[in-house]
């Protein structure tokens, strides 16, 4: 049992500061870099930004925990909030726990005075009640986080000490990329569209999900964002994107068979990932939704030259399909994407994450190459003021359909 006296008197958990904290912080994310036994460790290269994966969120925050004693970082979390909408029409403002750290070193600390042989769990707590508060005072009525099916610390610490309940679970597929990469069917058309239809398009379309962000016009307009594209069969009809002179955005869709919509989010201009030492991948620990721990475990190689230097992934989202013959259109986005990172410097594998009742699950290229790993999501009220009919909705539920923001990834 962790005596929670000794963690408060020893620990200060303060905000991030930029201007002393950049390379101490880099240091100790380093340190808790995963490994195997035989010595592959895996690390996130943040490029000098530590703040680089919330900074697309206008409230956002990095918690540093300190010991009191030596003025040492022994652990990090970051925490952002954003406004959600439900299947029924209702409005929530959530936040959401992003990439806790805890020092290595500081996990299995044998503390005499105060019998605390298992201070880890001590300071992962504190930081993750911290963050919570901070989500709190900013008028968060919920708090969500990630982490991967199999990682049994992160959920003990999660469902236990901290009361999260399961609210979704989710696939996340991941396809390392071998140059050059296929052709594209040519049967299949691949049509680029504007910001503004892209956005109308969505409007529409993120109605059939259960969770989905208010915001979807600013991620879209993200620098990371490269582009929305529409996926058709030639013979099935033209896609028509037409425009009022004055008013908003009109759709006509002339398909008459199957389509699917999808963006591509470029994480290689925000992080980079990097290995140490030439061994053989095996399946490795994960922690919370960080995407260098979900990412390893799908890649079934040795380790290359290419990969001892840091290197980036693509991210599909916003997929939606509508149709009875999805299958070769999703292998057409997977080989379009491929295509697309040849010309992205460090660029290794696609990726993308679909709920456990999204319906093109089913439509995933099923080759030797494509992996797949269970994650999951968690949430709890931390607002007393939130109504009973969204707690149902929350968390007596599970939800299968939902929207996987890109900047959470």
């Amino acid at each position: 049992m962790v005596d929670t006296f000794s963690v408060e008197s020893r620990l200060h958990i303060r905000e991030f500061d930029e201007g002393r904290d950049v390379k101490v912080v880099g240091k100790l994310e380093r340190k808790c870099e995963i490994g195997t036994k035989k010595g592959v460790s895996i690390f996130t290269n943040m490029m000098g930004d530590p703040l680089s994966r919330i900074r697309f969120y206008p409230l956002h925050v990095m918690l540093v925990a300190e010991l009191l004693e030596s003025k040492e970082l022994v652990g990090v979390v970051r925490g952002c909030i954003k406004s959600m909408r439900t299947p029924s029409e209702s409005l929530l403002k959530i936040g959401c726990i992003l990439g806790l750290r805890v020092s290595p070193s500081h996990r299995y600390l044998i503390n005499a005075t105060y019998n605390a042989p298992n201070l880890r769990k001590g300071i992962g707590l504190k930081l993750v009640t911290s963050v919570e508060e901070w989500m709190l005072r900013n008028g968060a009525e919920y708090a969500f986080l990630a982490t991967e099916k199999n990682n049994d610390a992160s959920r003990n610490l999660f469902t236990n000490k901290c009361k999260y309940v399961s609210y979704s679970s989710l696939f996340i597929f991941v396809h390392p990329i071998s140059f050059p990469a296929k052709q594209i069917s040519k049967d299949i058309e691949i049509e680029k569209v504007n910001i503004d239809q892209a956005i109308s398009l969505y409007r529409r379309t993120l109605m059939a999900k259960e969770l989905y962000p208010l915001d979807m016009d600013s991620i879209l307009k993200e620098n990371l964002s490269l582009g929305t594209w529409v996926s058709y069969y030639k013979e099935g009809g033209l896609l028509n994107l037409q425009r009022k002179e004055e008013s908003e955005d009109i759709i006509t869709n002339e398909i008459t068979s199957s389509w699917i919509i999808f963006s591509i989010w470029n994480t290689c201009e925000a992080y980079k990932l990097q290995l140490k030492k030439s061994q053989p991948l095996r399946f490795l620990h994960t922690t919370l939704n960080h995407a260098r721990d979900k990412i390893f475990p799908c890649l079934r190689m040795s380790v290359s030259d290419s990969l001892c230097r840091p290197f980036g992934f693509l991210f599909l989202y916003g997929l939606h399909g509508e149709g009875e013959n999805l299958g070769e259109l999703m292998e057409s986005i997977w080989r379009f994407t491929s295509r697309m990172g040849e010309s992205l410097k460090d660029f290794t594998v696609v990726i993308t994450e679909l709920g456990f009742g999204d319906p093109l699950v089913n439509h995933i290229p099923q080759t030797a190459s494509m992996s797949c790993i269970d994650d999951i999501w968690y949430t709890k009220r931390i607002s007393s003021h939130s109504d009973e009919k969204d707690d149902e909705l929350l968390i007596k539920r599970q939800i299968g359909n939902v929207f996987v923001d890109p900047r959470d990834f």
